[in-house]
């Protein structure tokens, strides 16, 4: 029944949900799915011992005819830095390899309540904390298309394995772009919520802080009408809201923020999503929204600084332990001064005063269509890439993801083109705060034009 795979989350919920196939059929194609491919990927680093077992409790549930949620018997997916009761929860970091929380991060509880089994642990970077799926527990996740390039970061290990069927659907989280650039690596669909939409608790490192301002964990899936299913659980619950009727909305594209410039083909992919739109009866217009250059330094301001007190309360004692990138960020944490209190609160009301007014603009333009950022996937280990004339590093080089968190916009990441090479490109599609379903709906307009 290895064809299971194939299906979209919400075609396998309908066929387990008119008995065309039973939750241990489902489960067992997953299984021998990541048993054939895992081995080259590593991007499920954690199978869950219960599933099984839960997998068998759906299916009796179902042929007693129970009442049963939205995602009955559906295996998903979980990023290792997101807490599963009883299932060992890493982050990616030596300091935690052997951690199994007592209980699940809501976002998850509110899944399984809706009849969902986790599956699995997804790779990600060591502490969430670069454009990779890399870390000293597990190692490194390898893209779907070439194993020499990285699916990104990070949440890359969950973008791989819904990318290549070992799973149909889960959840990351993102503070910088780590759902949308993996999801933008790897040719699937990703949702970064409105802070506080999904909530955000069980992750480490945690949603506190500063990173209270933009850390948020979204939904991850191969189809937009997945990722709104999901994105509704993890909401609301299994209620059925209507579609908004896009005709005559606003969407403001760009292809240029001023910090990164982007290759040609992610031009002509971003061209052809608002193409899309437009055929749909959308109103285009390029246009680059105020503040979006900004976006950068003011996500360096509000959340860098932060990163280095978190690092350093995690690893204290054992900073010899750290990968990588946690071991450079300590080392040349005080390379530049330790911004002031005043300078804290000046950042942040620069932010809210930009976001203001970003927001108004808005109001006749309520949909952004954008880069996810200047390149498509890239090597492992890469610390710079090309852009335009000269080469820019790779955080540089997403700050079209950055600008978004800053500002606290919805954002979905749906495939949009190839490269010369083949490599997917995905395009960003952005909206005023809550406004997720309308995020969707122009998202999938995009997703259709390519079928």
């Amino acid at each position: 029944m290895s064809d299971l795979t194939s299906e979209s989350l919400t075609s396998l919920c309908r066929l387990i949900q008119t008995r065309s196939v039973s939750p241990v059929d489902v489960l067992e194609a997953h299984l021998q799915r990541i048993e054939q491919l895992n081995p080259t990927l590593n991007a499920i680093v954690t199978l869950a011992p219960d599933a099984m077992e839960k997998a068998r409790r759906a299916e009796r549930a179902i042929n007693r005819g129970e009442v049963c949620g939205p995602l009955h018997g559906i295996p998903l997916t979980v990023k290792d830095t997101i807490e599963t009761a009883g299932i060992r929860s890493t982050s990616g970091s030596v300091t935690r390899a052997d951690f199994v929380p007592k209980r699940d991060a809501e976002a998850v509880a509110r899944l399984k309540s809706a009849g969902a089994i986790v599956l699995g642990k997804t790779n990600a970077a060591e502490m969430a904390m670069d454009y990779t799926a890399d870390n000293p527990v597990f190692g490194r996740t390898n893209h779907p298309h070439d194993a020499s390039l990285t699916p990104g970061g990070s949440s890359g290990g969950e973008a791989a394995a819904i990318a290549t069927f070992m799973s149909p659907g889960g959840i990351g989280s993102d503070l910088a772009g780590s759902v949308r650039v993996p999801a933008h690596f790897c040719a699937i669909t990703g949702l970064r919520p409105t802070v506080g939409r999904v909530p955000g608790g069980g992750q480490c490192p945690p949603a506190r802080g500063p990173y209270a301002l933009g850390s948020v964990i979204g939904p991850m899936a191969r189809t937009v009408d997945d990722l709104q299913l999901l994105f509704r659980v993890l909401v609301e619950g299994p209620t059925v809201q209507e579609q908004p009727n896009l005709i005559g909305t606003g969407v403001a594209w760009y292809t240029d923020d001023t910090v990164a410039p982007v290759s040609s083909e992610t031009v002509t992919a971003v061209q052809t999503a608002a193409g899309a739109l437009s055929r749909a009866g959308l109103i285009t217009q390029e246009a680059r929204p105020p503040g979006v250059e900004r976006g950068n330094q003011l996500w360096l301001r509000l959340f860098s600084r932060t990163t280095v007190v978190i690092l350093r309360s995690l690893y204290a004692g054992r900073e010899h332990e750290g990968g990588d990138f946690v071991r450079w960020r300590l080392a040349t944490a005080d390379d530049t001064p330790t911004p002031s209190m005043d300078d804290y609160i000046q950042t942040w009301l620069e932010r809210d005063q930009l976001r203001d007014r970003l927001l108004r603009w808005m109001d006749d333009k309520p949909l952004l269509l954008a880069p996810v950022g200047a390149t498509a996937a890239v090597p492992h280990g890469t610390l710079k890439v090309p852009a335009g004339d000269t080469t820019i590093g790779m955080f540089r080089a997403f700050s079209y993801a950055q600008a978004f968190t800053v500002f606290d916009l919805p954002v979905v990441v749906v495939n949009a083109g190839r490269t010369r090479e083949g490599l997917p490109i995905g395009v960003q599609i952005a909206g005023r705060p809550n406004e997720e379903e309308t995020v969707l709906a122009a998202a999938r307009i995009i997703e259709e034009s390519f079928k």
